[in-house]
C-alpha cells in the first residue's frame, strides 16, 4: 500500500513539473531607487561616453536603448557589451531590428516567427547585467518602411504575442516591450497608421495583447517638425506617452510601465539654447510621471548624416547645449535588482569531488577589465538553441 502511494506521488510530481510553465519572474523597476535618465546609441563602442552622461551628477545605473539587427548577432560583440554596461553600471534597453528588405532597400523587411526565435535565442546565450532583461520588439511599426512596406496592426500584434511566449520559455527575466510607434503618423492607407487607431487594431486582432506585456515604449517627440514647445495635452507631443498609456490601459487590466525611448528636438528648427530650456521644463513637468521607468532621447551622437540635428554631440566631438543640461542636473543613484549568479565550488572530501552550489542575492557586479571572458556556457547556450 505505501509503495503504491508513493508510486502514484511520484507520478503527479512528474505530471507538475513537466506540465508547469514559469511564472513571470520581472520586477518592477519603480519599486526601488531607479535612475530613469538614459540616452539612445546606435553602437556599443559608445557606451562609455553614454555612461558619463546618463549617471553624471549622483546618478547610477542610467539607461541605453541600442538596436540589435538581425545580422548582428555575434556572441563575442554582445557579451562585451553586456559586461561593459556592468562596469559602468547601465541598464540596457536592446530593441530589435531586422534588415533592409533584400527586394526593397527603401523599408526594414517584416520580422518572421523564424526572426523572433532567433533573437530570443541569441539573447538568451549573454549574461545580462540585472535581473530584467528588457527588450523592444521592433520599431515604429505603424509605418509601412518600418515593416515591410505596409503597416499590418494584426501581423504585429501576433508577432508581438509570439515574442512574449519565445522569450519567457527561455527565461522569464526577459522583460518585453511594445514597439514605440510614430506619434506623429496620419491614416494613410497601409503606408501610414496613425498610432492611436493602430494601437485600438493591435488588440482587435489580438485580445489582450496588452496583458500580455511587460511595459510600452513611446516615441514622445515634440510633433509636429519635431520643434513644439513641452505640451503635455498634444496628442502628437512630448505628452503622448500619456495618451498612449491611457488608451492601452482602457484595452487591458493592468497599467504597464512606460520607456520613453525616443524623443528629442530638431536642431533645424530649435535652436540649442530653448532646447536646453525645453529639456528642463519636460522632465520638471511633464516627464515628471510616476509610471515612466526610463527616458533615453534619441541620439547621444550622429556623425554626419540626416540625424545630426538630434544629435546631443556636435560633429566635432563637442558637446551641445542639450548635452549640458542633461549633464548638469541631479540624478538619483539607481538599486535594481541583479540576477543571482552561482559559482560552483569543490569539495575534496574523502576525495571525492562534490559540486556545491552558491547563491549570491546581493550580487555585485564585475567592476574590472571589460575583456570578454566567453564562458562555455554561452556557447554551449547558442549552439543548442541554433
Amino acid at each position: 500500500m505505501l509503495k503504491s502511494r508513493l508510486f502514484f506521488l511520484l507520478l503527479f510530481f512528474c505530471a507538475f513539473f513537466l506540465t508547469a510553465k514559469p511564472a513571470s519572474a520581472v520586477v518592477n523597476p519603480l519599486v526601488v531607487p531607479n535612475n530613469k535618465i538614459g540616452i539612445h546609441i546606435l553602437t556599443t563602442s559608445e557606451l562609455p561616453a553614454a555612461a558619463k552622461l546618463i549617471n553624471s551628477n549622483g546618478g547610477d545605473w542610467g539607461y541605453v536603448t541600442i538596436p540589435l539587427q538581425a545580422g548582428d548577432e555575434n556572441l563575442v560583440k554582445w557579451q562585451a557589451f553586456m559586461n561593459a554596461c556592468s562596469k559602468y553600471h547601465v541598464i540596457p534597453i536592446i530593441r530589435l531590428a531586422t534588415e533592409d528588405d533584400y527586394f526593397n532597400t527603401k523599408v526594414w523587411a517584416k520580422p518572421t516567427p523564424d526572426d523572433v526565435v532567433d533573437a530570443a535565442n541569441f539573447l538568451n546565450s549573454l549574461s545580462w547585467p540585472t535581473k530584467n532583461r528588457y527588450v523592444i520588439i521592433y520599431n515604429e511599426v505603424n509605418r509601412g518602411d518600418e515593416w515591410g512596406g505596409h503597416a499590418d496592426p494584426a501581423a504585429y500584434a501576433q508577432i508581438l504575442s509570439t515574442a512574449v511566449s519565445v522569450f519567457k520559455s527561455r527565461n522569464p527575466d526577459f522583460f518585453i516591450i511594445s514597439a514605440g510607434l510614430d506619434n506623429a503618423a496620419p491614416n494613410q492607407g497601409n503606408t501610414y497608421i496613425n498610432e492611436y487607431t493602430y494601437l485600438r487594431a493591435m488588440n482587435q486582432a489580438v485580445p489582450g495583447i496588452f496583458n500580455q506585456i511587460d511595459g510600452f515604449s513611446s516615441h514622445s517627440y515634440p510633433n509636429p517638425g519635431f520643434s513644439q514647445p513641452p505640451e503635455p495635452n498634444s496628442l502628437t507631443g512630448i505628452g503622448s506617452f500619456i495618451h498612449e498609456r491611457d488608451l492601452i490601459q482602457s484595452m487591458s487590466n493592468k497599467k504597464l510601465p512606460v520607456f520613453i525611448t525616443e524623443t528629442g528636438w530638431s536642431s533645424d528648427a530649435v535652436p540649442q539654447s530653448t532646447q536646453a530650456q525645453y529639456y528642463d521644463q519636460a522632465f520638471k513637468t511633464v516627464w515628471n510621471d510616476p509610471d515612466i521607468v526610463a527616458i533615453t532621447p534619441f541620439l547621444l551622437q550622429a556623425g554626419a548624416g540626416p540625424f545630426q540635428q538630434f544629435s546631443f554631440l556636435n560633429t566635432d566631438g563637442s558637446k551641445t547645449k542639450q548635452y549640458q543640461y542633461i549633464y548638469t542636473m541631479p540624478k538619483t543613484r539607481g538599486t535594481p535588482n541583479f540576477p543571482i549568479r552561482q559559482v560552483l565550488a569543490s569539495s575534496t572530501k574523502k576525495h571525492t569531488p562534490v559540486l556545491i552550489t552558491r547563491d549570491f542575492t546581493e550580487y555585485r557586479p564585475y567592476h574590472g577589465s571589460i575583456s570578454l571572458s566567453l564562458t562555455m556556457e554561452n556557447v554551449f547556450a547558442y549552439l543548442v538553441n541554433r
